[in-house]
């Protein structure tokens, strides 16, 4: 069975060992009620990618007092930070490495630029080419006339309110839309899927000046 580091575990795994310290069980203790191996919690604790049984999850919730749910960070249709700051949260910046490993995931990140209206932030699908962050837009949209100032700014970000803990970088340059037919070829490459779907064959390419993040993490 493969194992990885505490450090390299999914969210799934770090909610059952959250849930399982707040239960005040060790990993044999927790593993015996729930009806399981340890070493197999073991696995769903540190594993990156394990991917258990609902059967499984039922027993293991059971047993550490809890919901599935919890153990899949439910509430989606709630705003992040509704529940209870971590019992003692710290705040640290995030080196230009760990920044740079956060962005080179993609997936969904907020475009940010001024309208008329003021400031606004619009979410879009997203991936990295070479150290430019490049999405999808309507050709028409008041998007495409954000990428016409001289500075705009790009954020990512994750929370999870299980573990009370979140991380966000904010990547601020410049933008401009992709025309020309060989970086058109270029980004399409990338296979960017619009996150609000439609017909959306504008590409924008952002050059970051200045990229910084911050980290919520729990340490205990």
């Amino acid at each position: 069975m493969p194992r990885v580091s505490e450090h390299d575990s999914g969210d799934l795994g770090r909610r059952i060992a959250e849930q399982r310290a707040r239960a005040g069980l060790s990993r044999a203790e927790a593993a015996d009620r729930a009806g399981m191996a340890e070493n197999y919690l073991e696995y769903l604790e540190t594993s990156a990618a394990a991917n258990p049984g609902w059967g499984a999850l039922t027993r293991l919730a059971a047993a550490l007092g809890t919901t599935v749910s919890a153990f899949g960070g439910a509430g989606l249709n709630l705003p992040p930070g509704r529940r209870r700051a971590a019992r003692r949260p710290i705040l640290e910046a995030l080196s230009a490495a760990e920044c740079r490993d956060h962005l080179d995931a993609g997936g969904v990140g907020r475009f940010l630029f001024m309208a008329a209206r003021g400031p606004v932030a619009i979410p879009v699908n997203y991936r990295m080419l070479g150290n430019d962050i490049v999405f999808r837009i309507a050709d028409a949209s008041s998007v495409a006339a954000g990428t016409q100032q001289p500075r705009v700014s790009f954020d990512v970000d994750h929370m999870d309110d299980v573990l009370g803990e979140g991380w966000s970088v904010l990547v601020s340059g410049t933008a401009r839309l992709v025309t020309a037919p060989a970086e058109q070829a270029e980004v399409a490459a990338l296979a960017i899927a619009p996150w609000a779907g439609g017909e959306r064959d504008t590409y924008v390419r952002i050059v970051a000046r200045e990229t910084t993040g911050r980290r919520i993490r729990a340490i205990e």
